[in-house]
């Protein structure tokens, strides 16, 4: 059975517009080019496809998300006024003064969220085995009454909520591996037991104090969200002991039908906006990891939703190394500047960031 992938043309479309990284142009700042610009989501795109990797995954073509379906997750107000800012010449913002989006976005945010949808029907339907969702505008930080962080609308979210409401999925997983707490996602499902949301991020980076192992879930949800605040400069293998030590008995206690991983390639090396040092090599580590807890809970159904990374040069390296171990087939395509970065002394695992994770351990019972 193949490994699904979703790409669109169209997303590259989404225009957030000129910036300088997060400052907006003007007398003091000259025009650049916004963080959440298409060029590591194209770029990507292209590696895929110059690689060969493409020819041996099944492609899945990406249908818009009914606005029934995003109201599953988001308020109608909240839905109503990107809608309209987005039918505006200039378009608008997300929420938070920093998430610009231009004329047509609502449509390309319901295509990112149909992409997820897509990839989520083509694994449970047993179309293929696992999926990788590559969308954009990401989706983990956007909360249901406003967007924030880059994001328009919840895109894991709402294909976990059409599982649930149309494909008969009761318990659902995530693993979110995105430099930056995922908070939307967390807070969506901050009540449900039929949830589990597992967050890896660095410690306190965004958004300001949310993500703390203290943050546990609420009525039925208690102990169904499971953070991860690892210290910054975590590498390697301190993403990997929280996979083996957290994730994995997380998910083996939980066992989920279905595994959702909102993928950002922002704890990378090379990223502007985190201070990590997960490489290539690490992000097909943890994929490995995954994919064996999948075959043991949930037959290996996997998605996997693009998310954050702001590099150009590195996270095509990244998502390569992901989609071959998803799918199996290596295409013989490295990059120079890995090899030095994991040889670096602070790829092992150190003992701060060691005891971090027992906290985590402690905290749950794993």
């Amino acid at each position: 059975m193949t490994t699904g992938y979703v790409w669109e043309e169209l997303y590259g479309w989404h225009d957030t517009g000129t910036a300088a990284g997060l400052l907006t142009p003007g007398l003091d700042v000259q025009p650049y080019q916004h963080f959440e610009s298409a060029e590591t989501k194209v770029r990507l795109a292209s590696l895929l496809e110059v690689s060969g990797l493409t020819k041996s995954l099944n492609r899945i073509s990406a249908v818009p998300a009914t606005e029934e379906q995003v109201l599953r997750v988001h308020t109608k107000d909240y839905l109503e006024r990107i809608k309209a800012e987005s039918a505006q010449p200039k378009g608008g913002d997300c929420g938070d003064g920093t998430s610009p989006f231009g004329h047509g976005s609502f449509e390309i945010a319901l295509l990112a969220a149909g992409g997820a949808i897509e990839a989520t029907r083509a694994v449970v339907n047993g179309t293929v085995r696992n999926a990788y969702a590559l969308i954009r505008p990401p989706g983990h930080h956007s909360r249901p009454t406003t967007g924030m962080g880059f994001c328009i609308f919840a895109n894991a979210a709402i294909a976990i909520k059409f599982a649930q409401a149309e494909l008969g999925v009761k318990r659902v997983a995530t693993v979110d591996w995105d430099v930056h707490h995922g908070n939307g996602t967390q807070e969506i499902f901050y009540s449900d037991p039929n949830v589990l949301t597992i967050s890896l991020h660095q410690d306190g980076l965004f958004p300001a104090n949310s993500g703390n192992i203290a943050d546990s879930g609420e009525g039925d949800g208690d102990g169904f969200a499971i953070n991860v605040p690892l210290q910054p400069g975590s590498g390697n293998g301190a993403y990997l002991e929280a996979i083996q030590r957290v994730v994995v008995p997380a998910l083996r206690k939980f066992k989920p039908e279905l595994i959702v991983v909102p993928s950002g390639f922002d704890a990378s090396a090379a990223d502007p906006l985190g201070r990590m040092q997960v490489t290539p090599t690490g992000y097909r580590a943890m994929t490995q990891e995954l994919m064996a807890i999948a075959d043991e809970v949930c037959d290996g159904k996997i998605i996997m939703t693009h998310e954050g990374g702001y590099s150009p040069f590195y996270v095509p390296y990244c998502g390569l190394a992901v989609l071959e171990t998803l799918s199996g087939v290596k295409t013989g395509i490295e990059d120079s500047i890995t090899p030095t970065w994991d040889a670096l002394p602070g790829q092992e695992c150190q003992p701060e960031q060691s005891a971090r994770i027992g906290q985590v351990v402690s905290a749950f019972n794993l």
